[in-house]
């Protein structure tokens, strides 16, 4: 039985690291998404950033070089993606606003010469009992709505947009010291795990695994998807294939749906217009190319980490919700971390059954 001075020092023990644990949570919380994204950098140049230490014979050296050019390498095929975007959303807007002007449309009950819009809203009126103008009121005033709003949070949104160029300069700030330190910082707290050596090593080697398998087949993926669809609008003749492009790139990292969010609704319209052949030839090429997510990203995650498309699934599904975007590649990796504490405890109890 513990003596009383032992009982109070383990008591006050635990109060001193509670209350320590909560002060950390407090600085560490508002820069946790720039620092999560800053070890995934420097935990993927790492290879690189080995290369160049021996090269320049120097950490800080190395560190600097590929912090300068982190930024570089991300921005400028984003910039030139950018202009292209920018400039067919404008296109785009600009056709549907002559394509409405041609058709007449000025209010939702111009949209009944279309038989199948005409359909939907005699149906509506019939058992819901509503009309074209009470769906038009209600639209007006929710724009309405949401322009007032928007008016009184312009300096929010304001700042949210100074946010993130903050958060980008706190993400590079921190990558340079990941990238000099991180190998130094992981072997310290690799130190700290309770588990033999050849435990961690699996452990480690899991994880880092499985990062680099959900990046590589998740980005990959996503790219090939982004291309295939763009060069699908060109040959079909739609509108801002770039743009169409970038958007299949988005969402195709979901993990229902995807691509078929864009390419549905253009094979749609192309059967709708009376082209028939681009119509249907645009719904087996956006198959063909949903097809990717079941045969190149399981072949990219599975050939780099042992973890099964189950976990991929439910990690990405419940990860984006609860981490944000960090969570496409968080969640998988957190719920890799505890398949592989689960499968430690069950070769312990072997070990003494």
């Amino acid at each position: 039985m513990p003596t009383p001075s032992s009982f109070y020092a383990r008591i006050f023990a635990l109060v001193v690291a509670a209350v320590l644990g909560y002060a950390l949570f407090l600085i560490f919380a508002p820069l946790a998404l720039s620092m999560t994204w800053a070890a995934i950098l420097a935990f993927l140049l790492f290879p690189l950033n080995l290369r160049l230490r021996r090269r320049l014979r120097g950490r800080s050296a190395a560190a600097g070089v590929l912090t300068v050019l982190t930024p570089i390498i991300l921005l400028l095929p984003l910039s030139a993606v950018s202009i292209d975007f920018v400039a067919q959303i404008s296109t785009l807007l600009q056709k549907l606003q002559k394509g409405a002007a041609a058709l007449d449309i000025k209010s939702l009950s111009d949209l009944q010469q279309f038989p199948l819009i005409a359909r939907i809203n005699s149906w509506l009126a019939v058992h819901a009992g509503i009309s074209a103008e009470q769906i038009q009121g209600w639209l007006i005033a929710g724009t309405h709505e949401v322009l007032q709003r928007a008016a009184s949070m312009g300096g929010w949104f304001f700042l949210g947009a100074l946010g993130s160029l903050l958060g980008f300069a706190i993400t590079m700030f921190l990558l340079f010291f990941f990238l000099r330190d991180g190998d130094a910082m992981l072997a310290r707290g690799r130190r700290l795990i309770p588990l033999d050596d050849m435990r961690k090593e699996r452990l480690f080697h899991q994880l880092s695994g499985v990062t680099r398998a959900i990046v590589i087949g998740t980005g990959v993926t996503a790219l090939m998807q982004g291309i295939l669809i763009g060069i699908g609008f060109t040959v079909a003749g739609l509108p801002s294939p770039v743009v169409f492009g970038v958007l299949t790139a988005l969402f195709s990292m979901l993990p229902v749906g995807g691509s078929a969010f864009v390419w549905g609704p253009a094979a749609i319209w192309l059967l709708i217009d009376g082209r028939w052949g681009f119509g249907l030839g645009m719904l087996v090429w956006g198959v063909l190319v949903s097809a990717l997510d079941n045969v190149v990203r399981p072949m990219l995650i599975s050939g780099r980490a042992r973890i099964s498309a189950l976990a991929v699934f439910i990690g990405v599904l419940g990860g984006i919700p609860a981490f944000g975007s960090i969570g496409l590649i968080a969640g998988p990796v957190v719920l890799s971390l505890a398949l592989a504490l689960i499968e430690f405890v069950e070769e312990g109890r072997q070990r003494i059954g």
